[in-house]
């Protein structure tokens, strides 16, 4: 696996990943991590959001989780709204997922290579520092 920079690449997963766990969702519509799963729950894709501060509501139609490995079915993408520091933090959740997940995008401003590269190393793709609602606007 490798990190995504690509156009192709990131059309490819944009166009066959549908199920997004969104890592720091928030039920603030300003916030980007509101309004970015929004637009891609709108456009067919089926968002987890998980945030430990709102676990237990419900937002995007779906209940918030606590954590990534507490999904419990697969995923195709981790949708990341952390800070690029706080990233490690989620290493061994997002390891500890089952079955892991195909892809971790790290949203636009958002950049950690040492996280990438143990990333790609456990077989997962990563792309950093884009936001997948610019991606896909651009690209589908």
């Amino acid at each position: 696996m490798h990190i995504v920079e690509r156009d192709e690449d990131l059309r490819w997963i944009l166009g066959s990943a549908y199920t997004v766990a969104v890592l720091g969702a928030h039920p603030e519509p300003e916030r980007p991590a509101h309004y970015v799963p929004a637009y891609l729950r709108e456009h067919g894709y089926r968002v987890l959001p998980v945030n430990p501060r709102y676990a237990g509501q419900e937002l995007f139609g779906e209940p918030v989780r606590a954590r990534l490995d507490e999904i419990g079915e697969p995923v195709d993408v981790v949708d990341v709204f952390r800070a690029a520091s706080r990233l490690e933090d989620h290493l061994e959740e997002i390891l500890g997922m089952e079955p892991p997940p195909g892809v971790v995008w790290l949203q636009l401003g958002i950049q950690n290579d040492t996280f990438a590269e143990r990333l790609t190393d456990a077989g997962i793709t990563v792309v950093q520092d884009r936001c997948m609602l610019a991606e896909h606007r651009r690209l589908m």
